[in-house]
């Protein structure tokens, strides 16, 4: 079996199969899986691949993320600190280039495993892994607790705190910044924010929640068009700290003070909360321990003697300088 049978049975150029191979850029993510499916197929191996095969384990964990920032950042310390003096090094490796895409673990495994790693942790994957031939754990599952181990916090129990947290404010108007629509993470939020409006009374109003995708970028315009609304919120959930920030800012541009004006609760209580200005309340997620939980899980499936696990984790409310009762109408 050589390249260029490969290349002929996933009708592309040997230069095309060379770059896939070797993870270099310039190949459209169809055509990557493409090739990967026959490479999978004709049971094609690099020189690279042969040779991680004859040593039959490389002794290092894959960490793959989205991208690095605050969340995954708090979730690789747990990760380190949990690797320590096991033998296993880490090789942290981060999707950000293809995040929009949809399916960029699978790609990233099919890279990395059986030449580079033993076993991965995923963060925030857009798909449910299955039929990985290493171990895998999923932190923030896509579809929750189904499928490889999965870590996870009590995504409901902690939105439906924050909303009543606002609530017992005395806030009746609470919009909501939701997160990644195909995360069950952000579905579940929402689910949480829903049952705490319903559980005091109050309707929910769909002109009251917009996505920000838990990214900084994407809650711009979603803070600006409910901070516009002719009768605006008196209060915002966002779905994570990062959004809840951006929400704030917007909120200073536009000429409203938080939380004399707007009351803001965010989700993760990453270490930017606590220095944000005023200072955020949020629903804190622990993060290090879901990162070391996650290393002890792969682990005892590297070892052989453990099958999947699904551990949840409970979300508490750190309450911190934005939010406070509404201000008196009239």
């Amino acid at each position: 079996m050589t390249i260029v049978d490969v290349a002929l049975a996933a009708e592309v150029s040997v230069s095309t199969v060379s770059k896939v191979i070797n993870d270099r850029y310039g190949v459209a993510p169809e055509t990557y899986d493409k090739v990967m499916d026959v490479v999978a197929e004709l049971g094609y191996e690099s020189s690279l691949v042969a040779s991680s095969l004859r040593r039959r384990s490389t002794n290092v964990l894959g960490i793959l993320v989205p991208e690095f920032e605050p969340f995954s950042t708090e979730l690789l310390k747990g990760i380190s600190a949990a690797a320590e003096g096991t033998g296993y090094e880490l090789l942290a490796y981060s999707g950000n280039h293809e995040h929009n895409h949809v399916g960029w673990e699978r790609r990233s495994l099919s890279r990395l495993a059986g030449t580079l790693i033993d076993g991965a942790v995923i963060v925030a994957p857009t798909a449910t892994v299955t039929n990985a031939t290493i171990p895998v754990v999923a932190i923030d599952p896509h579809t929750g607790s189904t499928g490889p181990s999965t870590i996870e916090a009590d995504n409901v129990g902690g939105a439906r705190a924050a909303t009543q947290h606002l609530i017992d404010l005395g806030h009746r108007r609470i919009a909501h910044v939701r997160g990644r629509t195909d995360l069950v993470s952000a579905q579940q939020r929402e689910q949480g924010y829903r049952e705490a409006l319903e559980a005091a009374g109050l309707e929910y109003d769909p002109a009251l929640v917009r996505v920000g995708g838990y990214r900084a970028s994407e809650t711009t315009d979603a803070a600006r068009e409910l901070l516009r609304l002719p009768n605006c919120p008196t209060a915002i959930f966002a779905a994570n700290d990062l959004s809840a920030i951006r929400v704030m800012e917007i909120a200073a541009e536009l000429g409203l003070r938080v939380p004399d004006d707007l009351s803001v609760v965010g989700f993760d209580n990453v270490p930017e909360a606590a220095n944000a200005v005023p200072p955020l309340t949020t629903l804190a997620q622990p993060l290090q321990q879901m990162g070391a939980e996650a290393v002890r899980l792969l682990l005892a499936l590297l070892d052989g003697g453990a099958s999947e696990e699904h551990i949840r984790f409970p979300a508490s409310l750190v309450t911190r300088a934005s939010t406070a009762p509404p201000r008196a109408q009239g």
